[in-house]
């Protein structure tokens, strides 16, 4: 990996929405496959306009703590000088009365993505858990085709999954 992490800044929210969406485009495709039309539309409307505000709620929230995986993009720079870009960022938090961490959002930009950039910023959300306090650390992700590649992440990462099964039903 090439690229240097560092704590969010609020200049970073337009790229991290804007990489999010692009980075989970085929998650939300796989949703809406398994889950069908009807109970995909109920659970998340415009999935573009839904996850736009859960990233933004993520970064407004004081409890959780963010991080960036910063690459150089020589296209944005000018004269031939190389501009930063943000590659990825990770979200974490503690939930102090079980000394438990979790892992709340993670996204890599799909240019960025089977380089290591996401497990880096993983095993960084992780120590940093481990430094606060946290016995243990959890990551939820769906089981479904298009959440393979984050299931690959966390596992390199040394996570172990615990299969869960989650039901839906439209009403």
């Amino acid at each position: 990996m090439h690229a240097r992490i560092r704590k969010y800044h609020g200049a970073d929210t337009a790229p991290i929405v804007e990489l999010s969406l692009l980075a989970w485009e085929p998650v939300f495709a796989s949703l809406q496959r398994e889950l069908g039309e009807e109970l995909f539309v109920r659970l998340h409307g415009d999935w573009r306009r839904y996850q736009a505000t859960a990233v933004r709620g993520v970064l407004a929230n004081d409890a959780i703590r963010t991080w960036v995986a910063i690459t150089e993009d020589r296209a944005a720079g000018t004269a031939g000088h190389a501009g930063d870009r943000v590659a990825g960022f990770v979200a974490a938090m503690l939930h102090p009365s079980r000394l438990i961490g979790e892992i709340v959002m993670l996204a890599v930009h799909p240019q960025e993505q089977s380089r290591g950039v996401g497990t880096a910023l993983t095993e960084y959300a992780t120590d940093w858990l481990r430094g606060a306090g946290a016995r243990v650390a959890l990551v939820e992700t769906g089981g479904d085709e298009g959440h393979a590649p984050a299931r690959r992440c966390y596992e390199r990462a040394d996570y172990r999954l615990l299969p869960i099964a989650r039901y839906f039903r439209a009403l």
